[in-house]
Protein backbone atom coordinates (compact mmCIF):
# COMPACT_ATOMS: atom_id res chain seq x y z
CA UNK A 1 0.00 0.00 0.00
CA UNK A 2 2.76 2.25 0.96
CA UNK A 3 4.67 1.55 -2.29
CA UNK A 4 1.47 2.69 -4.25
CA UNK A 5 1.05 5.83 -2.29
CA UNK A 6 4.46 7.11 -2.05
CA UNK A 7 4.89 8.41 -5.75
CA UNK A 8 1.89 10.17 -4.54
CA UNK A 9 2.96 11.94 -1.74
CA UNK A 10 6.20 12.76 -3.56
CA UNK A 11 4.06 14.38 -5.79
CA UNK A 12 1.18 16.33 -2.97
CA UNK A 13 4.94 17.45 -1.17
CA UNK A 14 5.97 19.38 -4.52
CA UNK A 15 2.80 20.77 -5.07
CA UNK A 16 2.00 21.75 -1.64
CA UNK A 17 5.65 23.77 -0.68
CA UNK A 18 4.69 25.60 -4.44
CA UNK A 19 1.14 26.36 -2.62
CA UNK A 20 3.03 26.91 0.18
CA UNK A 21 5.44 29.84 -1.34
CA UNK A 22 2.97 31.33 -3.22
CA UNK A 23 0.78 31.61 -0.36
CA UNK A 24 4.05 32.93 1.76
CA UNK A 25 3.76 35.92 -1.94
CA UNK A 26 0.63 36.97 -0.55
CA UNK A 27 0.88 36.74 2.92
CA UNK A 28 3.45 39.42 2.57
CA UNK A 29 1.04 41.80 0.95
CA UNK A 30 -1.56 41.27 3.14
CA UNK A 31 0.26 41.77 6.68
CA UNK A 32 2.39 44.71 5.96
CA UNK A 33 -0.28 46.67 3.84
CA UNK A 34 -3.49 44.90 5.08
CA UNK A 35 -4.56 44.52 0.90
CA UNK A 36 -5.88 41.54 -0.60
CA UNK A 37 -4.12 41.67 -4.33
CA UNK A 38 -6.81 39.57 -5.98
CA UNK A 39 -3.96 39.56 -8.79
CA UNK A 40 -1.68 37.52 -6.98
CA UNK A 41 -2.13 34.70 -9.18
CA UNK A 42 -2.39 36.65 -12.53
CA UNK A 43 1.50 37.73 -11.46
CA UNK A 44 1.76 34.08 -10.98
CA UNK A 45 0.43 33.10 -14.82
CA UNK A 46 3.13 35.95 -15.88
CA UNK A 47 5.66 34.25 -14.43
CA UNK A 48 5.67 31.61 -16.34
CA UNK A 49 4.93 33.26 -19.31
CA UNK A 50 7.85 35.84 -19.06
CA UNK A 51 9.98 32.56 -18.51
CA UNK A 52 8.68 31.11 -21.71
CA UNK A 53 9.69 33.89 -23.64
CA UNK A 54 13.29 34.15 -22.01
CA UNK A 55 13.83 30.04 -22.77
CA UNK A 56 12.20 30.09 -25.75
CA UNK A 57 11.68 33.71 -27.24
CA UNK A 58 9.33 34.08 -29.94
CA UNK A 59 11.46 35.11 -32.35
CA UNK A 60 12.72 34.02 -35.93
CA UNK A 61 15.36 31.73 -36.08
CA UNK A 62 17.60 33.65 -37.44
CA UNK A 63 16.99 36.45 -34.99
CA UNK A 64 17.55 34.29 -31.62
CA UNK A 65 20.01 32.15 -33.48
CA UNK A 66 23.08 32.93 -30.96
CA UNK A 67 20.89 33.02 -27.62
CA UNK A 68 19.20 29.76 -28.86
CA UNK A 69 22.48 27.93 -28.94
CA UNK A 70 23.21 28.45 -25.54
CA UNK A 71 22.40 25.29 -23.35
CA UNK A 72 18.29 24.99 -22.20
CA UNK A 73 19.94 24.17 -19.04
CA UNK A 74 21.49 27.76 -18.81
CA UNK A 75 18.65 29.84 -20.45
CA UNK A 76 16.35 27.96 -17.77
CA UNK A 77 18.27 29.14 -15.06
CA UNK A 78 18.84 32.63 -16.57
CA UNK A 79 14.72 33.00 -16.86
CA UNK A 80 14.66 31.07 -12.91
CA UNK A 81 15.88 34.22 -12.10
CA UNK A 82 15.40 37.21 -13.83
CA UNK A 83 11.62 36.57 -14.97
CA UNK A 84 10.46 37.03 -10.87
CA UNK A 85 12.70 40.33 -11.32
CA UNK A 86 11.16 41.75 -14.42
CA UNK A 87 7.12 40.88 -12.76
CA UNK A 88 8.42 42.03 -9.50
CA UNK A 89 8.98 45.67 -11.57
CA UNK A 90 5.25 45.28 -12.74
CA UNK A 91 3.96 44.44 -9.27
CA UNK A 92 5.79 47.75 -8.57
CA UNK A 93 3.85 49.58 -11.11
CA UNK A 94 0.56 47.91 -9.37
CA UNK A 95 1.31 49.38 -6.32
CA UNK A 96 2.00 53.05 -7.25
CA UNK A 97 -1.28 52.43 -8.94
CA UNK A 98 -2.42 51.09 -5.19
CA UNK A 99 -1.04 54.48 -2.94
CA UNK A 100 -4.32 56.26 -3.69
CA UNK A 101 -6.34 53.66 -2.26
CA UNK A 102 -4.36 53.84 1.34
CA UNK A 103 -6.60 54.66 4.19
CA UNK A 104 -9.79 53.96 2.54
CA UNK A 105 -12.45 51.83 1.65
CA UNK A 106 -10.91 48.16 1.39
CA UNK A 107 -13.05 47.84 -1.26
CA UNK A 108 -11.40 50.45 -3.22
CA UNK A 109 -8.08 48.25 -3.35
CA UNK A 110 -10.22 45.05 -4.19
CA UNK A 111 -11.39 46.53 -6.61
CA UNK A 112 -8.35 47.83 -8.18
CA UNK A 113 -6.40 44.36 -7.91
CA UNK A 114 -9.33 42.56 -9.55
CA UNK A 115 -8.98 44.63 -12.26
CA UNK A 116 -5.35 44.55 -12.36
CA UNK A 117 -6.24 40.94 -12.59
CA UNK A 118 -8.36 41.62 -15.46
CA UNK A 119 -5.90 43.37 -17.58
CA UNK A 120 -2.75 40.99 -17.15
CA UNK A 121 -4.80 38.19 -18.52
CA UNK A 122 -6.00 39.96 -21.30
CA UNK A 123 -2.86 41.36 -21.97
CA UNK A 124 -0.95 37.53 -21.86
CA UNK A 125 -4.33 36.52 -24.04
CA UNK A 126 -3.20 39.30 -26.68
CA UNK A 127 0.49 38.31 -26.57
CA UNK A 128 1.10 34.84 -26.57
CA UNK A 129 -2.71 33.51 -27.30
CA UNK A 130 -5.07 30.86 -25.47
CA UNK A 131 -3.75 28.18 -26.69
CA UNK A 132 -1.93 25.72 -23.37
CA UNK A 133 1.71 26.32 -23.84
CA UNK A 134 4.88 23.99 -22.12
CA UNK A 135 7.88 25.51 -21.00
CA UNK A 136 10.86 23.42 -21.67
CA UNK A 137 12.88 22.17 -19.16
CA UNK A 138 16.61 20.86 -18.90
CA UNK A 139 17.26 17.43 -20.16
CA UNK A 140 18.38 16.80 -16.37
CA UNK A 141 15.21 17.81 -15.18
CA UNK A 142 13.15 15.03 -17.55
CA UNK A 143 12.81 11.35 -17.11
CA UNK A 144 12.28 9.19 -14.05
CA UNK A 145 13.77 8.21 -11.07
CA UNK A 146 13.96 4.42 -9.47
CA UNK A 147 14.18 3.54 -5.81
CA UNK A 148 13.70 0.78 -5.25
CA UNK A 149 11.19 -0.65 -7.03
CA UNK A 150 9.11 2.34 -7.04
CA UNK A 151 9.14 5.10 -10.44
CA UNK A 152 9.52 8.50 -9.53
CA UNK A 153 9.33 11.56 -11.71
CA UNK A 154 12.59 13.98 -11.80
CA UNK A 155 10.66 16.78 -12.13
CA UNK A 156 9.21 16.53 -8.99
CA UNK A 157 12.01 16.11 -6.40
CA UNK A 158 13.41 19.71 -8.16
CA UNK A 159 10.54 21.20 -7.72
CA UNK A 160 10.12 20.38 -4.14
CA UNK A 161 13.96 20.89 -3.61
CA UNK A 162 13.32 24.50 -5.33
CA UNK A 163 10.35 25.60 -3.02
CA UNK A 164 12.20 24.36 0.03
CA UNK A 165 15.07 26.33 -0.57
CA UNK A 166 13.32 29.48 -1.70
CA UNK A 167 10.86 29.33 1.49
CA UNK A 168 13.82 28.69 3.43
CA UNK A 169 15.77 31.67 2.32
CA UNK A 170 12.66 33.78 2.48
CA UNK A 171 12.54 32.87 6.35
CA UNK A 172 16.11 33.65 6.11
CA UNK A 173 15.53 37.34 4.71
CA UNK A 174 12.31 38.12 7.42
CA UNK A 175 14.26 36.72 10.62
CA UNK A 176 18.15 37.49 9.76
CA UNK A 177 17.95 41.04 8.16
CA UNK A 178 17.13 44.71 8.88
CA UNK A 179 14.71 44.86 6.09
CA UNK A 180 13.39 41.30 7.17
CA UNK A 181 13.03 43.06 11.21
CA UNK A 182 11.39 46.05 8.99
CA UNK A 183 8.78 44.36 7.80
CA UNK A 184 8.01 42.22 10.62
CA UNK A 185 7.94 45.44 12.61
CA UNK A 186 5.21 47.35 9.30
CA UNK A 187 3.00 44.48 10.01
CA UNK A 188 2.47 45.03 13.57
CA UNK A 189 2.07 48.46 13.41
CA UNK A 190 2.53 50.99 10.09
CA UNK A 191 2.38 54.15 12.54
CA UNK A 192 5.36 52.63 14.51
CA UNK A 193 7.51 51.95 11.07
CA UNK A 194 7.00 56.08 10.58
CA UNK A 195 8.10 57.22 14.08
CA UNK A 196 11.08 55.13 13.74
CA UNK A 197 12.11 57.37 10.87
CA UNK A 198 11.43 53.90 8.46
CA UNK A 199 10.49 55.01 4.99
CA UNK A 200 6.99 52.89 4.56
CA UNK A 201 6.44 54.07 1.08
CA UNK A 202 9.69 52.47 -0.09
CA UNK A 203 9.03 49.37 2.11
CA UNK A 204 5.89 48.86 0.63
CA UNK A 205 7.01 49.00 -2.94
CA UNK A 206 9.48 46.95 -1.81
CA UNK A 207 7.59 44.11 -0.46
CA UNK A 208 5.10 44.17 -2.73
CA UNK A 209 7.73 43.49 -5.58
CA UNK A 210 9.00 40.96 -3.53
CA UNK A 211 5.67 39.33 -3.07
CA UNK A 212 4.60 39.14 -6.07
CA UNK A 213 8.54 37.92 -7.68
CA UNK A 214 7.65 34.83 -5.25
CA UNK A 215 4.40 34.12 -6.90
CA UNK A 216 6.28 34.75 -10.24
CA UNK A 217 8.64 32.01 -9.10
CA UNK A 218 6.18 29.70 -7.95
CA UNK A 219 4.38 29.94 -11.22
CA UNK A 220 7.84 29.14 -13.41
CA UNK A 221 8.41 25.79 -11.39
CA UNK A 222 4.75 24.77 -11.23
CA UNK A 223 4.37 25.26 -14.87
CA UNK A 224 5.79 21.93 -16.92
CA UNK A 225 3.51 20.57 -13.80
CA UNK A 226 0.34 22.51 -14.47
CA UNK A 227 0.69 23.59 -17.70
CA UNK A 228 1.21 27.64 -19.45
CA UNK A 229 -2.57 28.75 -19.86
CA UNK A 230 -3.60 32.71 -19.53
CA UNK A 231 -6.04 31.89 -17.06
CA UNK A 232 -4.07 29.27 -14.75
CA UNK A 233 -3.69 32.77 -12.10
CA UNK A 234 -7.55 32.11 -11.62
CA UNK A 235 -5.94 28.10 -10.43
CA UNK A 236 -3.72 29.33 -8.31
CA UNK A 237 -4.67 32.38 -5.78
CA UNK A 238 -7.48 30.07 -4.47
CA UNK A 239 -5.57 27.91 -2.95
CA UNK A 240 -3.49 30.27 -2.08
CA UNK A 241 -5.81 32.72 0.18
CA UNK A 242 -7.18 28.67 1.11
CA UNK A 243 -3.77 28.16 2.98
CA UNK A 244 -3.13 31.84 4.26
CA UNK A 245 -6.66 31.57 6.04
CA UNK A 246 -6.12 27.48 6.61
CA UNK A 247 -2.46 27.94 8.49
CA UNK A 248 -3.54 31.17 10.43
CA UNK A 249 -3.18 34.46 9.56
CA UNK A 250 -0.31 35.18 11.32
CA UNK A 251 2.11 31.98 10.54
CA UNK A 252 4.70 32.07 8.57
CA UNK A 253 5.48 28.49 9.15
CA UNK A 254 1.44 27.78 9.57
CA UNK A 255 1.10 28.23 5.84
CA UNK A 256 4.14 25.81 4.88
CA UNK A 257 2.19 23.07 6.84
CA UNK A 258 -1.24 24.14 5.77
CA UNK A 259 0.35 24.12 2.11
CA UNK A 260 1.96 20.83 2.88
CA UNK A 261 -1.34 19.50 4.24
CA UNK A 262 -3.36 20.57 1.26
CA UNK A 263 -0.63 20.20 -1.11
CA UNK A 264 -0.99 15.93 0.04
CA UNK A 265 -4.48 16.00 0.29
CA UNK A 266 -5.11 17.04 -3.31
CA UNK A 267 -2.35 14.28 -4.34
CA UNK A 268 -3.57 12.00 -2.24
CA UNK A 269 -7.07 12.56 -3.31
CA UNK A 270 -6.22 12.87 -6.80
CA UNK A 271 -4.27 9.32 -7.09
CA UNK A 272 -7.93 7.57 -5.96
CA UNK A 273 -10.78 10.07 -6.86
CA UNK A 274 -9.52 12.40 -9.44
CA UNK A 275 -12.81 14.52 -9.79
CA UNK A 276 -12.38 15.01 -6.16
CA UNK A 277 -8.70 16.49 -6.05
CA UNK A 278 -9.90 20.00 -5.86
CA UNK A 279 -12.81 19.81 -3.76
CA UNK A 280 -10.93 18.06 -0.86
CA UNK A 281 -9.19 20.90 -0.21
CA UNK A 282 -11.87 23.20 0.55
CA UNK A 283 -13.34 20.04 2.67
CA UNK A 284 -10.07 19.95 4.40
CA UNK A 285 -10.03 23.27 4.77
CA UNK A 286 -14.04 23.46 6.23
CA UNK A 287 -12.99 20.73 8.63
CA UNK A 288 -10.23 22.56 10.34
CA UNK A 289 -11.88 25.58 10.32
CA UNK A 290 -14.68 24.46 11.87
CA UNK A 291 -13.07 23.07 15.00
CA UNK A 292 -9.93 25.72 14.77
CA UNK A 293 -11.26 29.45 13.34
CA UNK A 294 -7.96 30.87 13.33
CA UNK A 295 -6.46 27.87 11.70
CA UNK A 296 -3.59 25.50 12.50
CA UNK A 297 -1.10 28.42 13.97
CA UNK A 298 -3.08 31.30 14.00
CA UNK A 299 -1.30 34.51 15.43
CA UNK A 300 -1.78 38.15 15.15
CA UNK A 301 1.27 39.26 13.48
CA UNK A 302 1.18 37.98 9.60
CA UNK A 303 4.44 37.48 9.83
CA UNK A 304 4.95 36.09 13.13
CA UNK A 305 6.97 32.70 13.74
Amino acid sequence: MLATLAPHLVNGIALGLLFALLALGFMLIVGLMETINLAHGSFFALGAYVALMIVAPPLPPETAADWLALPLAVRYGIALLLAPAIVGVFGMVLELALRRTYGKDPLYALLLTFGAAIVIEEAIRAIWGSRERVLPTPEALQGSVVIGELLFARYRFYAAGAAALAIGALWLFIERTSYGAKIKAGSYDSEMIRALGINLTQLRLGVFALGVALAALAGIVLAPIWGVRPQVGVDAVVPAFLIIVLGGVGSFWGAVAAGLLVGMVVGLTGAFAGDWAIVSMYILFIVVVTFRARGLAGKKSVLDV
